[in-house]
């Protein structure tokens, strides 16, 4: 029967994942998630095939050259009219393309997609059988641990006196930019902190970037000392934001 339950919920994991599942749903998915081992392994297989494909579009970018040495050779002169009418048409064609193209991948770059991985990440940690490589509750031990390990330092909050407890960190990417990746629980709720230069995030982000509806967490993210910060999870917008200050404070 449990086989069964399973097979139910891995047939709505991609609409899941892609954050398409009613509201009212997705709390009761992520709960079923974090304590099914099978559908856990399921999602983070998923993830990561996701996140891979999504690189991989982006490796490859027509340059401005080779659109023009497209052109050139299409539009080589013909010697019958229907021919020139056939060589412009094929260069509007090429002209179309490249337009979308250029849309579609700035799309896909932009800070929606920023979010939409920063989500991603969140996900396969929690669904991950070892979410992370440094496990302390001591920010003094945490912290020294990404030295060496990401080209840039930054500072974790005193947590004493406060509902937040870390479990520790991991090092992660972000379009192949190296972060870090710190896993704090307020009541039970796991919260997701992600820092990364913020030069070396493939979109421009400013002050007031506000994570897309759709996502099915809390997310603030802001801009401090060269340093981009996101701060995600299923906690309440008064733990993330509780969270996030604390952060700003240490920084």
């Amino acid at each position: 029967m449990a086989d069964l339950v399973c097979e139910s919920w891995k047939a709505k994991l991609d609409t899941y994942l892609d954050s398409e599942v009613p509201e009212e749903s997705m709390r009761t998915f992520d709960t079923h998630v974090r304590n099914c081992s099978s559908c856990s392994a399921d999602a983070l297989a998923r993830v990561q095939m996701k996140r891979a494909i999504q690189v991989a579009g982006r490796r490859f970018t027509p340059s401005v050259e080779f659109r023009r040495r497209v052109q050139r050779s299409i539009a080589v002169k013909p010697r019958r009219s229907f021919g020139l009418a056939w060589a412009f048409a094929a260069t509007a064609v090429v002209l179309i393309v490249g337009s979308l193209t250029s849309v579609y991948l700035g799309t896909r770059s932009g800070k929606d997609q920023v979010f939409s991985e920063i989500a991603d990440l969140h996900v396969a940690t929690l669904a991950s059988s070892s979410p992370v490589d440094v496990i302390s509750t001591d920010r003094h031990t945490v912290k020294p641990w990404f030295q060496g390990r990401i080209p840039f330092a930054f500072n974790l909050p005193e947590l004493q006196n406060s509902e937040f407890s870390l479990l520790g960190g991991r090092m992660t990417y972000l379009d192949q930019a190296p972060g870090a990746h710190l896993i704090y629980d307020v009541r039970k709720h796991h919260i997701s902190v992600f820092v990364f230069q913020e030069r070396s995030l493939p979109a421009r982000l400013d002050e007031n970037s506000l994570s897309p509806k759709q996502l099915p967490f809390d997310m603030e993210t802001w801009s401090q000392g060269g340093l981009r910060y996101f701060v995600i999870g299923d906690a309440s917008a008064a733990d993330i934001d509780g969270l996030a200050k604390l952060f700003k404070a240490a920084s």
